[in-house]
């Protein structure tokens, strides 16, 4: 059978996937070569006070993270910088030493401090890429650098002998010197899935969802776990629903802290639902329709979808036009 790759990627439209740093894998684990890349002038950093990034607000509306070294000095780093990558070939910012290295960072200085110049602005990750103000490529680096400088900092001690552990391979694996145990940066796998019967789907709620927001329904895959079980078991635990054939559709980083949103998409067996009251505050049946109406924003009952910035709001917006 001749395998046929679709044309289209969905998951190149979706918030947090525009990341094009060569991430350079393979000589990262060069200590001396990485602290030279630190030492660059031309080097970027990507800083964060507490769970805010740091934004530039300098002149003719250009808005970045993408800071200078002096930049990063100034508001003091904490620890050893996460080496994110290098601009890829062809970035509009070329220098004769080659492609620029990109590095991840926390930041001593307090909230006030970074933005008393006006010059910088703290932005949580959700208003980073929801406001539009920063291009695509930064935001998927900055989910990068917030993902791993999370790890590093819930992961001081080996988890095998409980001693502190230190950063090597440039940010990608932590050491243990007592007891030699490697430990490296975890990505924790959610399916979530748009369940189809006919012209309609499921979709659902929880309590801390925005007023009138419905979604998809999702949840971690686990262990021994294949994909396509995982969206069975999810969609009968939450709803009672048995699923049927199921397909991949896209995928998306979502760095609250370090997951990888693997959107599906499934065709129920059944469509009497039992909701699950402990996960969901509701769960209903949608007609295609109505799902036009939420995603226009002019449900006669106020209902909506979630964001761009969210895997959901694509498959969802498949869905609708899927005629």
């Amino acid at each position: 059978m001749r395998l046929i790759l679709p044309e289209d990627e969905p998951s190149t439209r979706i918030g947090y996937t525009g990341n094009r740093l060569d991430r350079r894998g393979e000589t990262r684990g060069d200590a001396a070569w990485a602290a030279n890349q630190r030492a660059r002038a031309d080097a970027r950093f990507l800083l964060f006070s507490g769970d805010k990034a740091i934004v530039s607000m300098r002149g003719c509306g250009r808005v970045t993270a993408a800071l200078s070294p002096t930049a990063a000095a100034a508001f003091g780093i904490v620890g050893e910088p996460v080496l994110l990558g290098f601009e890829p070939e062809g970035a509009v910012r070329q220098v004769p030493s080659g492609p620029a290295p990109w590095f991840g960072a926390a930041v001593a200085a307090a909230p006030e401090a970074i933005e008393a110049s006006g010059i910088h602005k703290l932005f949580d990750m959700r208003t980073v890429v929801l406001s539009g103000a920063i291009d695509r490529e930064e935001a998927g680096a900055l989910a990068q650098a917030r993902s791993l400088l999370l790890w590093h900092e819930n992961h001081g001690f080996c988890a095998k002998c409980g001693a502190p552990t230190v950063m090597s391979s440039a940010g990608y694996r932590r050491d243990c010197p007592a007891c030699g145990a490697q430990h490296f940066p975890r990505t924790d796998p959610v399916v979530i899935m748009l369940i189809t019967r006919g012209d309609r789907c499921l979709l659902g709620r929880q309590a801390r969802f925005a007023p009138g927001m419905y979604s998809c329904l999702a949840g971690f895959l686990e262990p021994g776990e294949t994909i396509e079980d995982a969206v069975r078991r999810e969609t009968f635990e939450e709803a009672h629903i048995r699923v049927g054939r199921v397909g991949y559709f896209a995928s998306q980083p979502w760095p609250f802290p370090s997951t990888l949103m693997i959107g599906m998409i499934g065709e129920a067996l059944d469509e009497a639902i039992v909701c699950d009251e402990a996960e969901l505050e509701d769960c209903r049946w949608f007609s295609r329709e109505e799902v036009r109406q939420m995603h226009a924003e002019r449900h006669p009952d106020g209902l909506t979808v979630p964001k761009p910035i969210a895997i959901a709001h694509h498959l969802t917006k498949a869905f609708i036009e899927a005629e």
